[in-house]
């Protein structure tokens, strides 16, 4: 067997080599050569907005008006991937690294463009998020609307005097919410359906082919898990968030944010002053994720019509929507 000779210099290794510094000291030294270290950081997601609105100047187009807001005033930072994310779940180092980049591809979140491939699932999402607003119309409207219950207590009231049961007294608030239920169900998918055969029956035509307007898909596990819409006017120079929609089994997880942070990012490239939005939901936290992307209320129409409406007696007396508007002011005109 063949021998191998080093110099002496190559063998007489420093002595803070060979004895390490031990755990609690703050001693530095030169890693050997023979072990190296490497690191791997996965990217943050695409939807940081940390870059726009700092640095104006930096931004393509003509200059307006500086913003008034900032997207550090808005909103914190989203968490890295190196953070513990729900969405970003930590990679292994042991696992090869085109096999590691591939799975952090499907596991992480990311906002794209829409695709014609995305028609069906995208009409899915919204389909099955509307139709989620027919129990909250029915059931949770009544708490915002004291008149009806004043009269569905008065209802009640009449039917114990007339009949003098207390049974049927107790059926008559259930009849009434099942009437509610059955009115907010035919009016929501009468809605559903008018919408499914206007915007959302062509998200290509209708928004990706309009200028000043775009539509975003949330991608997460390799899968289409939200969708957001925007549609300019020019004339106003404004944009409005529209068809914002996540799939029930992915909730909880940032998605609805990410998606409003990249329509705020959109108005902020194409220099929109403001963004607007009108919404119908009962539920509190779509409220507060408006909020927490910046927007304010600034004022809700009692009685909003919506197609499918007829405005008869019982119509009045078992449906009523309230129509929410918001508003969030980039820049002043």
């Amino acid at each position: 067997m063949q021998s191998t000779f080093f110099p002496a210099s190559q063998l007489q290794r420093p002595q803070h080599l060979l004895h390490p510094a031990p755990p609690h000291s703050h001693s530095l030294c030169t890693p050997s050569p023979l072990a190296i270290c490497m690191h791997y950081i996965p990217p943050k997601m695409v939807c940081e907005t940390g870059i726009l609105a700092d640095d104006h100047s930096a931004i393509a187009g003509p200059q307006k008006d500086p913003l008034i807001v900032s997207s550090s005033q808005m909103w914190p930072p989203l968490p890295s991937a190196a953070s513990t994310s729900p969405l970003v779940p930590p990679t292994s180092t042991t696992s090869s690294g085109g096999a590691a980049e591939e799975g952090m591809k499907e596991q992480q979140l990311y906002i794209r463009e829409f695709q014609p491939s995305d028609q069906e699932t995208a009409r899915r999402i919204f389909y099955e998020g509307i139709k989620e607003r027919i129990p909250s119309s029915a059931f949770r409207g009544l708490k915002y609307q004291p008149l009806l219950q004043c009269i569905y207590a008065l209802l009640t009231l009449i039917c114990f005097v007339v009949t003098n049961s207390l049974v049927l007294a107790c059926c008559m608030p259930i009849t009434l919410l099942g009437m509610r239920y059955y009115y907010s169900r035919k009016i929501i998918l009468h809605h559903l359906e008018c919408a499914l055969r206007t915007d959302m029956s062509d998200i290509e035509q209708y928004y990706m082919k309009q200028p000043g307007s775009c539509f975003w898909v949330a991608v997460l596990e390799g899968k289409v898990v939200g969708i957001v819409a925007a549609r300019g006017n020019e004339e106003d120079n404004v944009v409005e968030l529209r068809r914002m929609s996540v799939d029930s089994n992915y909730r909880g997880k940032g998605i609805a944010k990410a998606l409003g942070r990249r329509v705020l990012e959109f108005a902020m490239l194409n220099h929109y002053s403001s963004i607007v939005l009108g919404t119908t939901a009962v539920k509190i936290a779509a409220h507060k994720l408006y909020e927490s992307l910046g927007f304010k209320h600034v004022g809700v129409v009692e009685h909003h019509t919506v197609p499918g409406m007829t405005h008869s007696l019982l119509e009045r007396m078992f449906f009523q929507l309230r129509y929410h508007r918001y508003c969030l002011q980039l820049r002043e005109e």
